[in-house]
């Protein structure tokens, strides 16, 4: 494939105007004018009129490739060297409670894969897998490239922070979007994650796409074609890639806040870990297995991860990271160690019944308000705040039940978010069905080597 340099200059009004007008873009033409905006000879607002344009027009599914290539390529690629074969990516959309890649990771490189992720900070709700990992006392996100390709070798996992070297068209394109209403796009949506995932280097690649009140993706239909378009891009860029969609219209476990979700996920990896966290973390794994080893059977590579946890193997791969990247492995043999705050409160449940809902994004709100996440680019987060939320739909509780535990910094901040958590549920007099956890999962094809 030729480099960017080598595609030549193009007429940044032509390509606008022909983007405007619905009509198809070609490769060289895309990857010319996010070269050119990289390098700065396209102006934010040539580029601005041009994403405005993608997203009212749309991409077809090779535009859709092209533009996750070309943002790929905008800046390093990662060389996996000999470990490509046995490496695999794991990439959530995000959701309230979503903890699996500190459980997902460990248990793959127990496995016998290699996992090398780069990943992200939270912004809004609660904090992303590298915030959790950060309240781990000494724990740091900054390993150059030698070193996370080294520790991704010799332990199985690495996570880290994304380089700026990383796909920089992404996050110059991503800062436009941000201020410029085009963040609802589906290409755009698709093209921005897959293209740090191929500048990684993983040759599989498995995604969950969180669907639900608590997610990005509110229905199925949006969650169905952006995985759809995810997967496509993968085997047009010559991946093999999973899409799984997963329920999140309530908090996945129980733990809702940074440190509290390590605590959640240090119990998984010990086999102790809340069933709908382990059933997705299972299938998860799983799917990672079976991209890597070219294998169709589902129930095997279950089981497999299922025996990685109960040998202890898992807990082991992710004491062992967190001791390479500087963290207190005392605080993964006693948890209780980790950020806690002096003040929590369980708030009991006002009446008894089956808990029909819970509005995940409604706890996600309280969540934020106790200092969880970050409301703007930059803000600080407090690791020892959050939620545990003790009923989940189908449960059936007493009134005087404990219902939540919010674990907080003074008592002005649990007055202020005790009525608004109690809101977030729906009750029923009557049984209430355990809502479907796994939606759906979209392969691009029989995996191979």
């Amino acid at each position: 494939m030729r480099s960017l340099t080598d595609r030549g200059a193009i007429d940044p009004l032509v390509t606008i105007a022909r983007k405007r007008d619905g009509h198809a873009i070609s490769s060289d033409e895309i990857h010319a004018f996010v070269d050119g905006y990289v390098r700065g000879t396209i102006a934010d607002y040539q580029a601005s009129a041009w994403l405005m344009a993608i997203c009212c027009r749309g991409m077809t599914a090779d535009e859709t490739a092209a533009l996750t290539d070309a943002m790929a390529r905008s800046g390093a690629m990662i060389d996996l060297g000999a470990s490509r074969a046995s490496a695999v990516d794991k990439h959530s959309t995000g959701g309230v409670g979503d903890k699996t890649t500190l459980v997902v990771a460990p248990i793959l490189a127990a496995m016998g894969m290699i996992v090398p992720k780069m990943s992200g900070r939270g912004l809004g709700f609660t904090g992303g897998t590298l915030d959790k990992l950060e309240s781990i006392p000494g724990f740091t996100v900054a390993l150059d490239r030698d070193r996370f390709l080294s520790q991704a070798h010799r332990v199985g996992l690495a996570v880290a922070g994304q380089s700026a070297d990383l796909a920089p068209a992404d996050g110059a394109l991503y800062a436009l979007r941000d201020v410029t209403a085009t963040v609802e796009s589906i290409p755009l949506i698709a093209s921005s994650i897959m293209s740090k995932k191929i500048a990684v280097g993983s040759p599989a690649i498995c995604l969950d796409v969180k669907v639900g009140r608590g997610a990005f993706m509110k229905d199925m239909p949006s969650a169905r074609d952006l995985a759809t378009a995810m997967v496509d891009i993968g085997r047009r860029l010559d991946r093999r890639v999973t899409a799984v969609i997963t329920a999140m219209d309530q908090p996945l476990g129980q733990a809702v806040g940074n440190a509290l979700e390590v605590v959640e996920a240090i119990r998984a990896l010990v086999g102790q870990g809340p069933p709908d966290l382990m059933e997705v973390v299972v299938v998860l794994a799983g799917e990672c297995a079976r991209l890597v080893r070219g294998t169709s059977d589902d129930m095997a590579a279950r089981q497999e991860a299922l025996a990685t946890i109960k040998s202890g193997a898992a807990f082991d791969r992710f004491r062992a990271m967190v001791a390479e990247q500087g963290g207190d492995v005392a605080c993964i043999d006693d948890p209780g160690r980790l950020p806690r705050t002096e003040l929590f409160a369980e708030l009991p449940s006002p009446r008894t019944g089956y808990v029909a809902a819970i509005d995940a994004e409604a706890i996600a709100r309280c969540a934020l308000s106790l200092g969880a996440g970050r409301r703007k680019k930059g803000d600080p987060i407090d690791h020892a705040v959050g939620i545990v939320v003790y009923a989940k739909v189908g449960d059936r509780i007493e009134a005087g039940e404990p219902l939540l535990v919010v674990h907080c910094r003074t008592r002005e901040q649990l007055a202020q978010i005790g009525d608004p958590l109690l809101a977030a549920y729906t009750w029923s007099d009557t049984p209430v069905d355990v809502p479907l956890l796994i939606r759906e999962v979209i392969r691009s094809a029989p995996p191979s080597r």
